[in-house]
């Protein structure tokens, strides 16, 4: 084997991440420390999320008088317990220095769970050094404390539990990343088809059970007294975006931006896009058709099915990646949950290994204009759409379909 062989293998089998990765986890806790150290923290959403959790801290339930500098509280309970938590331990929001200390941990464990997962699916070691290089990543994180930080530790985490047939705990962590920020609903239909799969349809009715009692069990103190504050405010689906923060749809113009045919078309746009995945990829593993499938649902037999970390790492991203190229407005903060699922997700649409390093250079400058533009709000949405589109066609292992009926009695009677 000469010397180009060899880099090949090195790039390319998986078996060679594992020498890897620790390498670029020990680079990434050196570079952290120096954008901490030397990089001016920037002041967008921390000092709120203080003045809001010192609100809830001095006994108020109110979701609808819980306010800060920059607006009102629009985030669920577990976002306000865990930025309480910051409040105590980081001198009542005073001491950022040390906030961002903890965020850097935050991104260093969040990494680690993604290249845990990125191994557990079989992606290739040319992949990993995608998962450090994001400027706009470490900027969310480190610079901002934005909690689609804590949100998206919560996601890789319960992606990771999944791969590891841990079904009911993916699906807990899940629920605490919804907790943390109403995003995380966008892999909501690839995490029910995942458990229903893997576990069966009596499982997953279960997890989804203790999902769904978990938020309320988060919400009870701000749903004892005003329920409908809390409703309303923490999980608001009518919110309207402004177009001045818009870092995908700038090209559309303001007009079409705020229109409401425009949020509906890319409501059925997003339903539309998931029906074909679930209909023609997400189901597939069952190894039935669309009609038995939801049969078998309905009348509780679904058992479980055999399916790859690499099929629930997909799927997962799929469905995040779609809702994000359907979404009404994506904000700079929203990278985070991108980011991470980006190299994958080109990796699983089949390109070469330059035309992924090449896509991911052109999101990561896209979404580090600002403001934006319409050149960079046309590559955003070109971006995702290739990994959407590219998924649809080549991410999914094709499984033979099972021969039905009469037809399946003849082929059993000639083996």
């Amino acid at each position: 084997m000469n010397i180009y062989e060899r880099a090949v293998d090195l790039a390319t089998n998986p078996k060679y991440s594992k020498w890897i990765w620790p390498l670029l986890l020990l680079a990434e806790v050196f570079l952290c420390t120096v954008i901490v150290w030397k990089v001016p923290y920037t002041e967008i959403d921390w000092s709120t999320y203080m003045q809001q959790v010192s609100l809830f801290l001095s006994g108020e339930r109110d979701y609808a008088l819980i306010k800060g500098s920059t607006g009102p509280l629009v985030y669920p309970a577990v976002h306000v317990y865990i930025y309480s938590a910051l409040y105590h331990i980081c001198d009542d929001g005073r001491d950022i220095a040390f906030a961002q200390v903890i965020f850097a941990i935050l991104y260093l464990a969040t990494l680690v769970i993604v290249m845990w997962s990125y191994r557990s699916a079989g992606a290739p070691p040319y992949l990993l050094p995608l998962l450090v290089l994001s400027k706009r990543l470490h900027s969310i994180f480190l610079l901002r404390l934005f909690n689609d930080a804590v949100a998206t530790f919560f996601l890789w985490a319960a992606i990771l539990m999944l791969q590891r047939r841990q079904w009911a705990v993916g699906v807990v962590l899940w629920s605490m990343g919804v907790g943390v920020k109403m995003t995380v609903l966008l892999v909501a239909p690839a995490i029910a088809v995942i458990v229903v799969l893997g576990a069966g349809i009596i499982k997953a009715a279960g997890s989804g059970v203790t999902a769904l009692l978990l938020q309320v069990l988060f919400a009870v103190p701000f749903l004892q007294d005003h329920p409908s504050s809390y409703i309303s405010r923490a999980f608001e689906f009518t919110r309207q975006f402004l177009f001045t923060w818009t870092v995908n749809w700038r090209f559309v113009g303001e007009d079409v931006f705020l229109s409401k045919s425009f949020a509906l078309a890319l409501l059925v746009v997003h339903a539309s896009i998931l029906g074909a995945f679930f209909v023609f990829r997400w189901i597939a593993p069952s190894n039935t058709s669309l009609t038995q499938f939801i049969n078998n649902i309905a009348r509780g037999k679904q058992s479980p099915t055999q399916i790859t970390s690499s099929f629930i790492a997909t799927t997962m991203l799929t469905s995040l990646a779609i809702g994000l190229l359907c979404a009404r407005s994506l904000h700079y903060q929203f990278f985070a949950y991108l980011s991470w699922a980006t190299p994958f997700l080109l990796w699983k649409s089949g390109f070469h290994p330059l035309l992924i390093y090449l896509l991911w250079t052109a999101q990561e400058w896209a979404w580090n204009v600002y403001p934006s533009t319409t050149i960079s709000s046309i590559t955003i949405v070109a971006c995702l759409a290739i990994q959407v589109l590219g998924s649809f066609l080549n991410g999914f292992e094709r499984v033979p379909k099972r021969t039905q009926g009469l037809k399946g009695g003849l082929a059993m009677s000639r083996r």
